[in-house]
């Protein structure tokens, strides 16, 4: 049975992908800085930090101890900036998601690579977002910055793994309606944004299963799989007027 670990599973598209995963069969443990009460039973829960190595080192040794090993991890933990200028941010919320988007991950996975190098296999995977394809939308800057950089990591990770038998990869999830896409917008800029996300979002519930199977199937080292592929975003877009969706419920 393949063990998998989910960093950030107690909301959002972590706690879906714990769901999913769950759902297909595999063995999962999954991680926030609390655990909530109502998480599947089935899975192992652990309080962590992935910005603290030791406390990533002691969800990997949680998971071993009960499951035997590792065989996916994905690195989904991440939080965004309140929608401003770069300038009105204050410095604590700039080092916020930078700690975790982007120097938590880069910490977990060094734990992580190392751990499955040592047992002698592993897929790692990084969770994408906005910006990772060089997008910008004003107000992100430091989201969109850690996203960015971190496609660069993962890539550079894959380079530095050649010829060994553990792998890392990208996964991409698209636009999904979570608390991270629709924070900090006022009840008019909310409106409007609905218009774009009715036509390119989609729900954790129809993604994260994709997602899973993905996972689960594998990909070469330094692969990506994407949910909202160009081709597709395209294509919602010249549909959208035959095309009614309410992510909603308040059409």
């Amino acid at each position: 049975m393949t063990v998998v670990v989910v960093t950030g599973g107690t909301r959002g598209i972590g706690q879906g992908l714990v769901r999913a995963f769950l759902d297909q069969g595999a063995s999962v443990a999954y991680c926030g800085r609390t655990i909530p009460p109502d998480g599947p039973a089935e899975a192992l829960a652990v309080a962590a930090d992935v910005t603290d190595r030791a406390d990533v080192r002691k969800l990997w040794d949680a998971t071993v101890d009960k499951f035997g090993k590792v065989d996916v991890w994905v690195n989904n933990a991440g939080i965004s900036n309140s929608r401003r200028p770069l300038w009105d941010l204050p410095p604590a919320e700039i080092d916020a998601v930078v700690g975790l988007n982007l120097r938590g991950t880069l910490h977990a996975s060094a734990v992580v690579l190392e751990a499955m190098l040592a047992q002698g296999h592993g897929a790692l995977w990084n969770m994408e977002g906005l910006g990772s394809n060089g997008q910008i939308v004003p107000g992100l800057t430091p989201y969109g910055a850690t996203k960015r950089a971190l496609t660069y990591a993962t890539l550079a990770m894959a380079k530095e793994l050649k010829d060994t038998p553990v792998k890392v990869g990208l996964l991409s999830p698209g636009m999904v309606v979570t608390d991270l896409l629709i924070q900090d917008y006022d009840p008019a800029e909310l409106e409007k944004a609905k218009k774009i996300f009715n036509i390119l979002a989609d729900r954790v519930e129809t993604v994260t299963p994709w997602l899973a199977a993905k996972v689960l199937a594998g990909t070469r080292n330094g692969g990506r799989v994407a949910w909202l592929t160009g081709p597709k975003a395209a294509y919602r877009f010249a549909t959208a007027g035959f095309r009614k969706r309410d992510l909603f419920g308040d059409a």
